[in-house]
């Protein structure tokens, strides 16, 4: 997939993009509103792909079963309808007009185009914003199967969502594109640590060149994104000079975890761990703004051990 350089107002926008999409291998663009708006109608107009976006229009005088039965039959699906409104969960609506479905589950249904798309690449904007978890968890499982077959790319503005389904992610802004550091493998081993014997007492951040002292109990989470360290407290983002070895090491017993190889999480702030599909899992938290992180599945049972689940 090739999309030339744009230019606006002089200043380049988007570069030169040259991007394989492949089997198995789900690929996620982070970007801002701006550059995704531009990279979706630089992709208008291709054969080959398909582009799945939130202002798709939709046919709302049809039910639920009459719209899925009317995708089946334009895209020669072998499947029967009623075994898809079951794979989709959508046994609670399908007699209901899409008008009457609710905002959320109506953005579902139209997600649910991808499953009969003919081309061989499918583009997915912001699969995941506006659904609920239920929904949510299935078309993780959804877009699961269907890379066995399609290539797929999601564009998306949060990189937890991009985490959720993507393989490999690239960050898109003002530098241009470049791969994020994102890998979560067995093989990555980091030091073990003792527990610490000296309790810190407060987390030092910046913000507008202003020094920000924290309390750990007032952190929500930690992320690493392209070796810089941002500090998470009540929906606000702060820079941090130490590594996230060392505040794994200075948090632990204030009940922090490594939950992934980029994120730790204060586990006091955990109200539920989300399964997405056998391999993906996140943990939601209870925090001054709904905030959802990634969980390793290689985490998974040491935080099951710790928490006596």
């Amino acid at each position: 997939m090739i999309i030339n350089e744009v230019f606006q107002k002089g200043k380049l926008l988007i570069p030169t993009i040259n991007l394989t999409p492949q089997l198995h291998k789900i690929i996620g663009i982070q970007t801002d509103v701006q550059r995704k708006l531009v990279l979706i109608n630089e992709l208008k107009g291709n054969e080959n792909i398909y582009l799945s976006t939130s202002n798709l229009g939709e046919y709302e005088r049809h039910t639920v079963r009459e719209l899925l039965k009317f995708f089946i039959g334009i895209s020669g699906c072998a499947y029967k309808v009623d075994f898809l409104i079951e794979k989709f969960g959508l046994e609670d609506i399908k007699h209901v007009k899409i008008k009457n479905v609710a905002y959320s589950r109506q953005m579902f249904i139209k997600i649910l185009r991808i499953y009969f798309a003919t081309q061989s690449t499918i583009v997915l904007e912001e699969p995941y914003f506006y659904l609920d978890d239920s929904d949510r968890k299935i078309l993780s499982e959804l877009l699961d199967e269907l890379c066995a077959t399609k290539k797929l790319i999601v564009l998306a503005s949060n990189l937890e969502d991009a985490l959720i389904s993507c393989h490999k992610i690239y960050r898109l802004d003002e530098q241009g594109l470049r791969q994020l550091d994102i890998a979560d493998t067995e093989e990555q081993k980091e030091g073990v640590y003792e527990q610490p014997n000296l309790k810190l007492e407060k987390i030092s951040t910046k913000k507008n060149e202003k020094i920000i002292l924290f309390d750990p109990p007032e952190i929500d989470y930690i992320e690493s994104l392209e070796g810089t360290i941002f500090v998470h407290v009540g929906g606000e983002s702060y820079s941090c000079a130490m590594t996230l070895i060392e505040l794994e090491k200075k948090l632990k017993s204030y009940g922090f975890f490594r939950c992934h190889r980029s994120y730790i999480v204060n586990l006091q702030k955990v109200r539920e761990i989300i399964t997405w599909t056998k391999n993906s899992y996140s943990l939601r938290l209870n925090a001054g703004k709904d905030s959802v992180v990634p969980l390793s599945r290689t985490k998974l049972q040491d935080l099951r051990d710790l928490l006596n689940i």
